[in-house]
């Protein structure tokens, strides 16, 4: 018998669409021979199941079940889909797993460091694992401009703590680009991370299980024609990805060992991907994506595909149903 998988994607953040068309994505290509797929949108005012001729279907939240031509349907198995809040931070594992219900992400807990900036890099730092020089702020606090220069020096980059997409993000050259950036970063979280500018090779690793093995995925390089990676630059084009990166043999085994060691020390589960900046051949860690982007534009795509791993073989490699 077919098992159904759910697979949940909007969720309540500034990354919603991206996240509905990667939820697409997999509905599109997993294998439907072997499964019953569902597009679960999961939005601040509804939480519905999306047939095939777009009609909404309520779930049912006290089991996350839905009814269909009067009859229940139940699901085996979520595929998390969902960038940012409530998906990709852990909210809603949670509340999958006092259900009982299995998923494709590392436990709550795991995804709520990984989503968190700044106790991601406290996390890892004793591991051995090169970041850049960093100030971590929250809204209300008082803020000693010349002090933060001091330690992270110009350019420096302003960010929100927990969001993706490089939503809120602000490059900034001088000290009094800093209090519009902090606006800008605040209009997506009450926390917020300062960091050093590193000027150096962009490259982004994927990481996954596959085959009952960690598996490190063809290395991208990441060569912007904005003034960084910004949402331009990742969506719409603004940027060159090239898959496999023009890094040394050197630097390819540095940065996937690292990228290999963040996955198995946090206890990682599913797709990750790892950015990382080039100084010399050291590979200095910027963040981590739990959820990464899965649409025709996205890197995991592209670094499966470079592998010889198709859509539909990556996806179902995330579905564990024992």
């Amino acid at each position: 018998m077919k098992k159904n998988i759910a697979i949940i994607m909007g969720g309540y953040s500034s990354e919603a669409e991206i996240s509905l068309q990667s939820g697409n994505i997999v509905f599109k290509h997993l294998d439907k021979e072997k499964y019953n797929a569902f597009r679960i949108h999961i939005l601040r005012k509804k939480w519905v199941y999306v047939d095939e001729e777009d009609r909404e279907h309520p779930i049912n939240m006290e089991d996350f079940s839905t009814t269909v031509n009067g009859y229940k349907v139940r699901f085996d198995f979520i595929f998390n889909a969902i960038h940012g809040h409530p998906g990709e931070d852990g909210t809603i594992l949670a509340y999958f797993d006092l259900l009982g219900l299995k998923h494709s992400s590392a436990s709550f807990y795991q995804m709520a460091v990984a989503f968190n900036k700044r106790d991601c890099l406290s996390l890892l730092k004793p591991y051995g694992v090169n970041t850049a020089s960093s100030v971590y702020l929250n809204k209300g606090d008082e803020i000693d401009f010349v002090s933060v220069i001091e330690k992270v020096g110009l350019p420096c980059f302003v960010k929100p703590n927990r969001a993706g997409s490089s939503f809120g993000i602000s490059k900034v050259y001088r000290e009094e680009e800093l209090t519009p950036a902090l606006n800008k970063a605040f209009l997506e979280d009450d926390e917020i991370l300062i960091e050093a500018f590193l000027d150096g090779i962009e490259v982004s690793v994927g990481v996954l299980a596959y085959q009952g093995d960690i598996r490190v995925l063809p290395i991208t390089e990441i060569v912007s024609e904005n003034d960084f990676f910004d949402y331009d630059a990742k969506y719409l084009g603004k940027s060159k990805e090239i898959t496999p990166a023009r890094i040394s043999e050197t630097q390819k085994r540095k940065v996937s060992e690292v990228a290999k060691k963040i996955y198995s020390s946090m206890r990682l589960k599913g797709l990750s991907r790892a950015d990382f900046i080039f100084i010399g051949d050291e590979p200095y860690f910027i963040e981590l994506n739990m959820v990464p982007g899965l649409s025709s534009e996205s890197i995991i795509p592209k670094q499966a595909r470079e592998a010889g791993i198709s859509l539909t073989e990556l996806f179902e490699s995330c579905i564990d149903l024992n």
